[in-house]
């Protein structure tokens, strides 16, 4: 199979699987929302950086490295097999014991046994670590959509039941590890591997060497992704954590669907050709105008309608989580764009590159951070737009070297597709304000939404956009 064929495949199925999981997920979210209180969300944000932690950590650099080393055998697989389940069992005592001091910092008792049950995913999905790289190198994504997609739909079934009996939080807690075993039991199944008796230190040591950059720097981003519920859970109420994750989860929706399933598809398709600089920048800018000429118009878009969106969709009671959602909207433009460049740094094996990046974009979050949080939440939000812009600046200044792609050109090619939205998004924000304002939400949403995807479209086509000359080839072609 040619290249193109096996990327538009894997892109296919793996958007499939990621869109599925998301639409099945944000159609449960839709339901606990109206079942549960926003304070429970906030309980569960409170921790989520301890569960991001842990799963990167099973999910560690070194499974990365199978997935772009090119010559690996049984013994590389088994070996970084029982490192991921070693340290997965490790991680989890740790934060075990952690757990009463975690309940103390944020003053909410019931935090102990909520991340002492669960962060047993940590072991649990230890189990398919391996199994998950191996389906990725093989490129095997259709196998993986069959498996994710079912495991979604058992936790959201046992979440929704238990929100519905009365269980509180505890039924967000029992949805995740109940995706999370369904999912470890069928990557078994499907994936036809096991791990073999074995453990090689010249093994563990190539997979290390290159992996544990990869994992430091994760570290770092899992910290910091998070960093934001840490300070609204400490300095503001439960209820504003709920609000700021049910925004950041919304936002997180198409950002995830798109840029994550291209992602995915793409490292091992980059690797194939790392040493290829002319090529490797052709494809990747494709890829990145594609992303953001989609990414970039339903951000704003969804922006515009958040507060007709956010009532029909959530009620009343998630209203003050809109101006959250209408900010982290900006930022998340941005996001792929600061995913690819790093993924180019991974497959050149520049992983020192990477956690050098990691640790300065942290520096000017803390300081920006120190600064806003005198000012509020809002505040705090509005700093991620501005940490955001310097990422970019950092993250293209190493891939401008590496395949001669810097920040000016990435803009150049980036920015015409954000202008086009932002007018699209003036036009939907105008008519909605001065016509319409007074309609039902309904209404609003879809009379916007066909507005400003018939601006878009129109404005891209007269000005001959490549990116939609390449979205209809790849429909059209696959």
């Amino acid at each position: 199979m040619s290249l193109r064929k096996q990327a538009t495949s894997g892109f296919v199925w793996t958007f499939a699987q990621q869109f599925g999981n998301q639409f099945i997920g944000f159609f449960v979210s839709l339901i606990l929302a109206r079942l549960l209180l926003p304070s429970e969300f906030g309980l569960i944000g409170m921790i989520a950086i301890f569960v991001s932690i842990g799963n990167m950590l099973v999910s560690s650099g070194l499974t990365q490295s199978l997935v772009r080393s090119s010559n690996i055998d049984e013994d590389d697989y088994s070996t970084v097999f029982y490192f991921n389940l070693v340290s997965s069992i490790i991680i989890y005592f740790i934060i075990f014991f952690l757990a009463p001091l975690v309940a103390k910092f944020y003053e909410q008792p019931i935090i102990t046994d909520l991340l002492r049950v669960y962060c047993l995913t940590f072991i649990i999905s230890a189990f398919a670590a391996v199994q998950q790289a191996k389906l990725t190198r093989e490129m095997n994504f259709k196998t993986q959509a069959f498996i994710s997609i079912p495991s979604t739909v058992t936790g959201g079934v046992v979440g929704v039941v238990l929100a519905y009996l009365g269980f509180g939080v505890w039924s967000l807690v029992w949805s995740y590890l109940t995706t999370s075993v369904v999912n470890t039991i069928q990557l078994w199944i499907y994936s036809k591997w096991s791990p073999l008796l074995v453990f090689k230190r010249e093994k563990f040591i190539s997979h290390f060497n290159f992996g544990y950059k990869l994992t430091l720097s994760g570290l770092l981003e899992s910290i910091f992704n998070n960093i934001y519920l840490i300070v609204i859970g400490k300095y503001f109420s439960v209820a504003q954590v709920g609000f700021y994750t049910r925004a950041e989860t919304m936002k997180q929706l198409p950002v995830i669907n798109i840029s994550t399933t291209l992602q995915k598809v793409t490292f091992p398709i980059f690797s194939s050709i790392q040493d290829d600089d002319v090529r490797l920048k052709r494809i990747y800018k494709q890829l990145m105008e594609i992303v953001i000429f989609v990414i970039a118009p339903v951000l704003i878009f969804l922006a515009i309608l958040a507060e007709p969106t956010f009532r029909f969709l959530f009620t009343e009671k998630w209203l003050p989580a809109v101006p959250y959602f209408q900010i982290l909207c900006i930022t998340g433009i941005l996001y792929p764009i600061h995913s690819y460049n790093i993924n180019i740094l991974n497959v050149k094996g520049r992983s020192d590159l990477v956690l050098k990046l990691e640790v300065i974009k942290k520096v000017v979050i803390i300081i920006t951070i120190l600064i806003a949080i005198k000012f509020g939440i809002l505040a705090l939000l509005y700093g991620q737009i501005l940490t955001s812009i310097v990422a970019f600046i950092i993250n293209t200044h190493y891939t401008g070297k590496l395949i001669d792609y810097n920040a000016i050109e990435q803009s150049k090619d980036i920015l015409p597709a954000i202008g086009i939205a932002m007018v699209s998004g003036a036009l939907i924000y105008s008519f909605d304000t001065f016509i319409i304002h007074d309609f039902n939400d309904i209404f609003r949403i879809i009379i916007g939404g066909i507005l400003g995807i018939l601006s878009y479209v129109l404005f891209a086509y007269v000005l001959k956009f490549d990116s939609l000359t390449n979205i209809k080839s790849l429909i059209l072609k696959r």
